[in-house]
């Protein structure tokens, strides 16, 4: 099979061709590439579920590691003001 013959379900084959203003070959390209990055990114999340079960086989909180992994994605200014928010909403409600 060619590189530029896509196969359906149903075992039908046809060269990918231009259709009302539709570039087949350029559409084509588009798909098998983001076909290829959705199964990178399966791959990706299942490592990242081992290294979440490794750690928490090794005694660590996963819930409290993502809420980290969360904040550290944040910007420190953001973080430092989301921080004295919540601590003003819990004093505000006698938490603190």
């Amino acid at each position: 099979m060619s590189q530029n013959v896509a196969e359906f379900p149903g075992g039908g084959q046809e060269e990918p061709k231009d259709v009302g203003g539709v570039a087949g070959k350029r559409l084509q390209s588009f798909i098998e590439r983001i076909e290829t990055l959705e199964q990178e990114k399966a791959a990706l999340m299942e490592d990242l579920k081992e290294v979440y079960a490794e750690a928490k086989g090794t005694g660590f909180d996963v819930k409290t590691i993502r809420k980290i992994v969360s904040l550290r994605k944040q910007d420190v200014e953001k973080r430092r003001e989301a921080d004295e928010l919540l601590d003003l909403y819990k004093s505000a409600i006698g938490m603190i």
